[in-house]
């Protein structure tokens, strides 16, 4: 029997054709379209409670390691060149170690002008004390004479006046060394504050100049410190505590800390201090479900040392996850 189109009817054997193709489409779209449910390893170790606060009251919160000092910023008081640049990250240096030099020449010329002055003057007073002295004889040698006729009055005047001047230029030739010397010492302070010394013994955490760079005093709030220092022996952790958790924070028990993703890897730290000054929160994660919108206590808290490089778990500038033992309910 041969096939005729003009049989097919499109409401019994059309439209089912079409609705059956459209079911499968929508089938293997909605397969396709299904999410991944296979199982597989979290990307970073989330923070977990250690085993001895797992069923006892806690307080949780996250924090900043930072040194024991507080991260000390170093600028420089003068605008200039960097002529020497004598740290670098990761030294340890000791109070007064000279840290970078900035140009100091014009302040050297101003002081070899200052000591060339010094020499002047000191020159002017030796030959004002020989004048002065010198017409302060001739003067006792006048008034001796017992004859009138010898000496003149107009004589004894000008010898009083010559002892008269020779102390004046005495004076101004004192009244110049100490100008000099003034600012001689100026020319030296002004070295001295041209070569940036640490101000504590401690660990040079980042140095952000260059030799050959202008270092500017008149940095704007977003320009880098010259130079990033701190005591890190020990290690603080700077940890935020909610204030709506801060009522239950034991204070002076030790807080069980770990490294953002190793949760495994706990240490104890030993309670330092809680800041006075309840602040606004900082933004740690960057996420926008993170509440800023909040206050919180901060509380310090001392790492122990680490024996050895290799063994330094913890670096200044790192999150961290902390629990804290709460104090129990009345």
């Amino acid at each position: 029997m041969a096939f005729n189109i003009r049989n097919l009817s499109f409401s019994r054997q059309i439209l089912p054709v079409i609705a059956l193709a459209a079911l499968l489409l929508a089938a293997i779209f909605i397969i396709s379209g299904l999410p991944d449910r296979t199982l597989s390893e979290p990307e970073r170790d989330p923070p977990r409670a250690p085993e001895q606060l797992a069923d006892a009251p806690r307080v949780a919160g996250s924090g900043v390691v930072e040194p024991s000092s507080e991260l000390i910023q170093i600028g420089s008081a003068l605008s200039g060149l960097v002529t020497g640049l004598y740290v670098q990250p990761g030294d340890r240096v000791s109070q007064g170690q000279l840290l970078f030099t900035v140009d100091d020449r014009a302040a050297r010329a101003g002081l070899r002008e200052a000591e060339a002055a010094i020499g002047e003057a000191r020159a002017a007073i030796a030959e004002a004390q020989t004048a002065r002295s010198t017409a302060l004889r001739q003067l006792d040698l006048y008034r001796g004479v017992d004859d009138p006729a010898a000496v003149s009055r107009s004589e004894v005047i000008r010898a009083e006046g010559e002892a008269s001047a020779a102390g004046e230029r005495l004076s101004l030739a004192r009244a110049r060394l100490e100008a000099a010397q003034a600012r001689a010492a100026s020319a030296r302070t002004e070295i001295g504050r041209l070569s940036i010394r640490a101000p504590i013994a401690g660990e040079i955490l980042a140095v952000n100049i260059r030799k050959g760079e202008y270092v500017s005093t008149m940095g704007g709030g977003g320009s880098q410190p010259f130079i990033e220092m701190g005591q890190t022996q020990p290690l603080f952790v700077r940890i935020d505590i909610d204030e709506e958790q801060a009522a239950r924070l034991n204070l002076g028990a030790p807080a069980t800390v770990s490294p953002r993703g190793a949760s495994d890897r706990q240490v104890q730290a030993r309670f330092v201090r809680a800041e006075p000054l309840v602040v606004p929160k900082r933004s740690l994660t960057n996420s926008a479900a993170e509440r800023v919108d909040v206050r919180v206590l901060q509380v310090l808290y001392a790492l122990p040392d680490a024996t050895s490089e290799d063994e330094r778990l913890f670096r200044v500038g790192q999150q961290v996850d902390a629990y804290i033992p709460a104090v129990k309910a009345r």
